[in-house]
């Protein structure tokens, strides 16, 4: 298929260039936001090859492509100069009144969220300048250490260092995503703290002004909150110059504007104000590990079970880089999250050694594998420990336990890594410590584990779904609810089957899980949506709930990483049925056929359903 025809064909009948505001997308569908929605040819937009229908709800024009999605968006984004995502000029006002509003309420999880969004771009980056360190460190201790002086050496490690010493511009490039306003404007006045000119003096320690006032000589390299004083600074002076300066201005003055204003401040507010405040973070984690350090990071090692569950894990992601900076190693969440890690594995190995089931415990010990040497714990927290309940109370009491022992020998991480056991460098000359704990951890676990047993009758009671073993045709409620007919979607691209023949389901449960055995293909991002090819080669797509991608992955937690493999009624995404019904989003969710294989395929379509109930 011609993509590049279909993007221009399209967009030439929804009103041209000039007519689109904003464009994005979701599992299935391009979505603008038009100035005009009258200047849309919806009969000849159907007409095109490749487009399976059109939809105009919610003040959004969406064309249905299916497979043909992302190619499509590609081309439609690569040949017009359209803005996606969240608009950044005059119309800022009017997306913003439908975003909730701040309150004393809710602003503790507003700001963990903002800052959690701001620092996720940075993550994968400071793992891998973190393990490529770990590796530079392994191969001069151990087999070369002459290589240390070495030009290479050197060079290699401005490469694993990067990522760490120019961690504010990267955290002003998410923030400033996250906010909605232009990166560029943010990146570039919290680079002008890195920048040569600056440090020479800071090195120097020389005294300098800025408008006659005093600017404190601070190394900000390594350093997270005056990166995100910065970004939101530069937006709101984004939006002020935007308001002010006529249109044909613009492109000039605004940009001159915004990193005229917040690289100043930066240098004279923000960026001490930053450093303050992150002295005091850092002074915080400091006193708990001088005084109650072993009680505080086993007790955080024996709440990580529930906390993950729960997605409150998320909430203390921005404090490990923030320690890393100030004080330069962090000694409390990262052995914790490592343990906790381990005491799931564990766990899993006591059940293994307790079942006379030869298969369960072949997929035990696979499960603690992926716990202690991958740090993958939610196919064992789902699939094993809280779904017979007695483990659950071994994790607690080994991720306690190695937690406490850990801490109170001294561990403590310099480096970015995972909580696996490949990352156990990262403690450098603790390293000893964090293996006391990890034994301690996967002992404890699996000991508790293996006295109290497998509560073999109540798995069946928590809300958790039970995974059980069906054939490779078989496919499954993906969660429990009643069956209706999908032509009674409040969703005409469900409705009228554009997308494949299927299924809806009220849910009545918090888990979605997998239709079908075979490979998770597809995982939006948002988790709203997943697709699955069957190992008999039919592609089904999940759709949970309708219109739910604005909801941009809130109340939804995905449990499963896209490629890997997935059976019948294994959970996929939790969502947060409470959050997301209160906030008025429709939670009927599609079972769609969206490629039968040349398979006659009749599905059930109505009762009610458990998860992993029949519906072929």
């Amino acid at each position: 298929m011609d993509y590049k025809k279909l993007a221009t064909d399209i967009v030439e009948n929804v009103g041209g260039e000039s007519n689109i505001e904003i464009v994005n997308h979701c599992m299935t569908r391009l979505r603008f936001n038009l100035k005009d929605v009258s200047k849309a040819n919806k009969e000849n937009l159907e007409d095109l090859d490749g487009v399976l229908g059109v939809v105009y709800a919610g003040e959004q024009y969406m064309v249905i492509l299916g497979q043909n999605l992302i190619p499509t968006y590609n081309a439609v984004v690569k040949d017009f100069n359209l803005t996606t995502g969240s608009n950044v000029d005059e119309n800022l006002d009017d997306i913003e009144k439908k975003k909730d509003p701040l309150t004393w309420k809710n602003v503790g999880s507003k700001v963990i969220g903002f800052i959690s969004a701001s620092v996720t771009p940075l993550l994968p980056g400071l793992i891998a300048g973190g393990m490529m360190k770990v590796a530079l460190l392994l191969v001069v201790t151990f087999f070369n250490p002459q290589y240390a002086s070495s030009s290479s050496y050197a060079l290699l490690s401005a490469v694993a260092d990067a990522p760490f010493y120019f961690m504010p511009i990267i955290v002003a490039y998410g923030a400033a995503t996250k906010l909605g306003g232009t990166p560029v404007y943010a990146m570039v006045a919290t680079a002008s703290l890195l920048h040569g000119n600056f440090t020479s003096l800071v090195t120097a320690a020389k005294h300098a002004t800025l408008f006659g006032i005093n600017v404190p000589m601070l190394n900000y390299g390594s350093t997270l909150l005056p990166a995100l004083l910065i970004a939101i600074t530069a937006y709101y002076a984004e939006k002020f110059f935007n308001k002010i300066v006529p249109g044909i201005f613009r492109s000039v003055f605004v940009g001159l504007g915004t990193i005229f204003v917040s690289g100043s401040l930066g240098f004279l507010i923000l960026g001490p104000l930053g450093n303050l405040l992150g002295q005091g973070i850092a002074s915080g984690f400091m006193f708990l590990n001088s005084t109650v350090g072993p009680l505080a990071v086993g007790l955080l090692a024996a709440c990580l079970p529930w906390m993950v569950m729960a997605g409150m894990h998320t909430a203390l992601t921005p404090f490990m880089p923030q320690l890393l900076s100030n004080p330069g190693y962090d000694a409390i969440l990262r052995p914790a999250f490592l343990i906790h890690n381990m005491a799931e594995g564990g766990a899993n190995l006591g059940v293994a050694a307790r079942t006379k089931d030869a298969k369960f415990r072949s997929e035990c010990l696979s499960l603690a594998i992926g716990c202690i040497v991958a740090g993958v714990t939610e196919p064992a927290i789902y699939g094993v420990n809280l779904k017979y309940r007695r483990p659950m109370y071994g994790v607690m009491a080994g991720g306690f336990v190695g937690g406490f022992l850990a801490s109170l020998l001294g561990a403590k991480a310099y480096v970015m890594g995972y909580s696996n056991v490949l990352a156990l460098p990262i403690f450098q000359n603790t390293i000893m410590a964090m293996v006391v704990g990890i034994i301690a951890a996967i002992a404890t676990s699996a000991v508790v584990t293996f006295v109290l047993g497998i509560d073999e009758k109540s798995a069946k009671k928590v809300t958790e779904p039970v995974q059980e073993t069906y054939p490779d045709d078989a496919i499954v409620s993906v969660s429990d609810g009643t069956l209706m007919n999908i032509e009674n979607v409040n969703d005409k691209a469900f409705s009228q089957k554009l997308l494949g023949n299927g299924i809806a389901i009220k849910l009545k449960n918090d888990f979605v899980c997998s239709p079908a055995n075979g490979t998770l293909e597809t995982m939006f991002p948002t988790g709203h949506a997943f697709g699955v090819l069957t190992n008999e080669g039919v592609e089904l797509l999940v759709h949970i709930g309708l219109d739910t991608v604005k909801a941009k992955g809130d109340g939804f937690d995905v449990l499963v990483k896209q490629g890997e493999k997935v059976r019948a009624g294994q959970p996929i995404v939790r969502v947060d049925r409470a959050k997301l019904e209160k906030a008025g989003y429709d939670l009927t969710t599609m079972l769609v056929i969206t490629n039968a294989n040349n398979q006659e395929i009749d599905l059930k379509e109505s009762g009610n359903v458990n998860v992993g109930t029949l519906l072929v």
